[in-house]
């Protein structure tokens, strides 16, 4: 399940990526897709026509390899970067082209204009993230650098 989500993520653009998650796999149906990402049952129908047709003529990842392209893996850097520069605006650029968020009855709307990123934002717990590897593939690796000096990582699953 994790490489095909991150065949998706990959290799489909933000519309498409999020017709095809939210009825393939969350089994939304068109009618509350097409309020999430703002288009009509019509659009969201050819979204998830053009998105499972390029899933299905892409080329099995090889066992045991990384599927990350290297374009991939240069925008999971510039996340890093902007995320430990505290940049918070430069982090909803690249986390929320498309992106809607709905929280129960708390929040619904576009995710760069949700409070999401607050938490970060708090001085309580010295966060920052790094590159690394996990199982063989590029990972985000959550750091924490503690009182005492030292720095501990989070499992990132």
């Amino acid at each position: 399940m994790d490489r095909a989500v991150e065949r998706l993520v990959i290799n489909l653009p933000p519309k498409e990526r999020a017709c095809v998650l939210l009825k393939d796999i969350f089994d939304y149906s068109l009618e509350e897709i097409a309020d999430l990402v703002d288009s009509t049952v019509g659009g969201v129908k050819a979204a998830l026509s053009r998105g499972r047709a390029k899933l299905a003529i892409l080329p099995e990842a090889p066992e045991g390899r990384p599927a990350t392209s290297p374009s991939a893996v240069e925008l999971l850097r510039l996340y890093v970067d902007r995320f430990n520069r505290r940049d918070w605006d430069g982090v909803r650029e690249l986390a929320s082209a498309d992106a809607r968020l709905r929280v129960a009855d708390c929040f619904a709307g576009r995710l760069a204009d949700s409070p999401y990123f607050v938490e970060y934002e708090r001085p309580i717990i010295p966060w920052r993230m790094a590159l690394g590897k996990v199982d063989g593939e590029t990972a985000i690796i959550i750091l924490r650098d503690d009182s005492d000096g030292l720095t501990r990582s989070r499992d990132p699953r």
